[in-house]
């Protein structure tokens, strides 16, 4: 009975994803934005406004430990304004954790009292049924502006069952953090370090952007728009900075129809910026992501598989072992893949773990980083499901520098191989066969045989039941309306 029972079970699941689908073509479709749910094949860059910026400087900051720093030192420069939109803060968040460490909701009071500081929260979960709740970002907003003169706005227009994802922080309009670090400390302690010791409680993988140049006046201008809005207040235009680097960025995002009006068809193309990128892979898919829903993805990495467009073509996707929801659905196409890769060695799949000798625990994966073919490269706060690509409000940049690309890539191979870059830098092809497969593979033949982990890597395989590994899509249809 099992033969004909996956087989029912397998073709209910992949109903649902082409049921799924309709209903996004279908919605985005009267949304007017079609085009960014299947651009054409006319380059790299997704179509509209903003359009790619030259003169940029891009960093990626990984491991909350480089990056929070890092925030905590441009707010500390400011000169006239800080604008922060965050999916959720903690008052008592520290940025550094050091001995001149200050809670988040004391070091913004402080830069209040000569700056405007203004923070743009979701207003939480309507419904009890996830964090944070109203009443939780209510507090954190009385905890914030409370002898204070920080200002603090709560912006309740998402889509029922779906909220603001967004991580961004802007100084004075000339320098912009675009990445997937919260500032806070629910669910996990987002400041950790690269090497990611066992430390008792879950560790915390995620990544950051610093960014400066004529595109951080695109991420204010979301900022300014987003606060107009919530509060009437209509702030000044933020101007172009002048050229500070080499970079060529773009600021991608994705906004629902009919929650702004300064958007009512919405915007979606964090999710064409993906397509225009996969689709035009030659030899490398590298993707760090939360989630591994969007069946629009997914089509595309499997028609790679199945076709692959060179020999030495792979596809390295870094996952949580146990995401906070839709693991089912995330390990059901991770099956998907495995069966089009039918053996070739191409796919890998994996997950981390953190390590301090022998001494394991957990680690959870909440970067959100694509490098394709070390040449283009993402980064934001917008995860590879149904909420970010089609129902959150979420912000990304990307950009087409095959150094940045390759560098970025290569740091995070060595953090998770746990090698100095340069045993890392050769032929992608032949670190993932030779490194990155076996690694991942004795690590979990020890786990299962009960042994000590000896690695950071945990290889992660997907499961045969399709129609149980659908609830995230299926969720993301019944509340779409």
């Amino acid at each position: 009975m099992r033969g004909p029972l996956e087989a029912l079970d397998r073709a209910a699941g992949l109903g649902i994803d082409t049921l799924v689908r309709a209903h996004h073509s279908r919605r985005l479709r009267r949304a007017g934005r079609g085009a960014q749910l299947d651009p054409p094949g006319d380059g790299i860059w997704a179509a509209g406004d903003p359009p790619p910026r030259e003169g940029c400087k891009l960093e990626i900051l990984i491991d909350g430990a480089e990056a929070l720093p890092r925030i905590s030192e441009a707010l500390d420069q400011a000169r006239t304004e800080i604008n922060i939109a965050a999916w959720a803060i903690t008052p008592d968040f520290g940025l550094d954790r050091d001995e001149g460490a200050r809670r988040l909701r004391d070091h913004l009071a402080e830069l209040a009292e000569r700056v405007d500081v203004r923070v743009l929260l979701w207003a939480g979960a309507p419904m009890p049924v996830f964090s944070p709740r109203r009443s939780q970002v209510r507090r954190t907003r009385d905890e914030l502006m409370q002898g204070s003169k920080v200002q603090c706005a709560l912006d309740s227009r998402e889509r029922p069952m779906h909220c603001h994802h967004e991580k961004l922080v802007i100084v004075d309009g000339k320098v912009a953090f675009v990445g997937g670090i919260d500032l806070t400390s629910l669910g996990g302690d987002r400041f950790d370090s690269g090497d990611h010791p066992a430390r008792g409680k879950i560790g915390w993988h995620d990544a950051s952007s610093r960014l400066e140049g004529p595109a951080v006046a695109d991420v204010a201008e979301h900022f300014t728009a987003r606060w107009h809005e919530v509060t009437g207040e209509r702030l000044a235009p933020t101007p172009p900075p002048p050229a500070a680097g080499e970079h060529e960025v773009q600021v991608i995002r994705t906004v629902p129809e009919k929650i702004y009006d300064f958007l009512p068809q919405g915007d979606f193309r964090i999710l064409e910026s993906y397509q225009r990128a996969l689709r035009s892979a030659r030899s490398l898919v590298y993707l760090e992501n939360q989630f591994l829903w969007a069946p629009q993805v997914v089509e595309i990495l499997l028609d790679k598989l199945r076709n692959p467009p060179s020999d030495g073509f792979r596809v390295v996707i870094v996952l949580p072992a146990k995401p906070n929801n839709g693991a089912d659905d995330t390990r059901g196409q991770l099956a998907q893949l495995a069966e089009a890769d039918a053996g070739a060695g191409r796919f890998l799949a994996a997950t981390l773990q953190s390590r301090t000798g022998r001494l394991s625990g957990p680690l959870y994966v909440h970067a959100k980083i694509a490098v394709v073919d070390d040449r283009w490269l993402t980064i934001g706060s917008a995860n590879l499901n149904e909420h970010s690509l089609f129902n959150d409000s979420e912000m990304n940049v990307a950009c087409r520098d095959p150094a940045l690309a390759r560098e970025t890539r290569l740091r995070l191979w060595s953090e998770h191989l746990e090698m100095p870059v340069a045993a890392v830098a050769g032929d992608p092809a032949e670190i993932v066969d030779h490194f990155w497969k076996p690694i991942a593979r004795e690590q979990l033949e020890r786990r299962e045989h009960g042994e000590p982990a000896t690695h950071r890597l945990l290889e992660l395989r997907g499961v045969s039941r399709r129609s149980a590994a659908l609830l995230g899509p299926l969720q993301g249809f019944v509340v779409d309306g």
